[in-house]
């Protein structure tokens, strides 16, 4: 079972593996992979402009992350007007976004569901029932 602690230190670590870290220390340092990240997000800018790009994610704990996610680096995240709360626009490089922004947040949704789903299955063992098994087929 992932503690929360070893979920924040996985985390890191998927942030780290973006950046491109070199060294034993970048990889523990969560700022420093963060600002080599913003690094390249502007060199990436300089060769290709922005363009308008749609996500659409599939609840709303994957948006929080995506927003938070697309924050973190600057990027400033809107929805057009009729849009579903799961639709997320962002005007953004297409390499940026294609190479690093989204496995990122695929890797990082990863993981936080593992951890919800656990956490999740934990609690409803020790406070409601201890048998969470899918139900047999049959007629009751």
């Amino acid at each position: 079972m992932t503690t929360e602690a070893e979920l924040k230190e996985k985390l890191r670590k998927i942030e780290a593996l973006f950046a491109g870290a070199a060294t034993a220390g970048e990889r523990n340092a969560a700022q420093a992979a963060r600002d080599r990240i913003q690094a390249r997000q502007r060199e990436m800018e300089a060769r290709e402009g922005p363009i308008e790009m749609r996500f659409s994610l599939s609840d709303g704990w994957n948006v929080k992350l995506f927003l938070a996610l697309c924050r973190r680096y600057g990027l400033k995240p809107y929805r057009l007007r009729g849009q579903r709360r799961t639709t997320v626009m962002l005007k953004v490089v297409r390499t940026f976004a294609n190479d690093i922004l989204w496995p990122e947040f695929t890797q990082l949704a990863a993981a936080l569901t593992t951890y919800l789903n656990e956490a999740t299955e934990r609690i409803i063992h020790e406070e409601v029932f201890k048998n969470t098994d899918e139900p047999g087929e049959g007629q009751g």
